[in-house]
């Protein structure tokens, strides 16, 4: 039966098909523990109520561990962001500036350290003879 009003309802701008592939691939992110979590407490991927709630929980989960696949870097500057909070601005504008005073230091140390006044150069224009080469390939019957 065709319904007259022929309203189509939308969660988040979202159809419920959309709604239905977007709780799928993001299940898919989710640990293998959570999945089971969610399977055990029947949650579902069928019905208006049921993807909405799985949606939002999917949600809860992935916001539980949003680090995990960060790189090393990218973790030091979340550390560090979050570090720079409690700091007052002037507070990081000294410790910025220690830093960089050590790191010109540890510059300088490494120089005396490994001084390289000569500027090597390699040249890898010349072409070696292939001729000879071949030569020694050959098979004589």
């Amino acid at each position: 039966m065709v319904n007259k009003n022929n309203k189509k309802i939308k969660f988040n701008g979202m159809s419920y098909r959309e709604v239905q592939t977007l709780n799928s691939e993001k299940r898919g992110n989710l640990k293998k523990e959570d999945q089971k979590w969610l399977r055990d407490n029947g949650y579902r991927n069928i019905g208006w109520d049921n993807i909405i709630n799985l949606h939002h929980k999917i949600e809860e989960f992935l916001d539980k561990y949003p680090l995990k696949d960060l790189t090393l870097e990218e973790l030091f500057l979340e550390a560090d962001r979050i570090g720079n909070k409690y700091l007052t601005p002037q507070e990081i504008e000294e410790f910025n500036h220690k830093l960089s005073k050590e790191v010109n230091d540890i510059a300088e140390k490494i120089d005396k350290q490994f001084p390289s006044p000569e500027i090597e150069v390699i040249d890898f224009s010349n072409k070696t003879n292939h001729s000879s080469w071949r030569k020694s390939n050959r098979k004589f019957y």
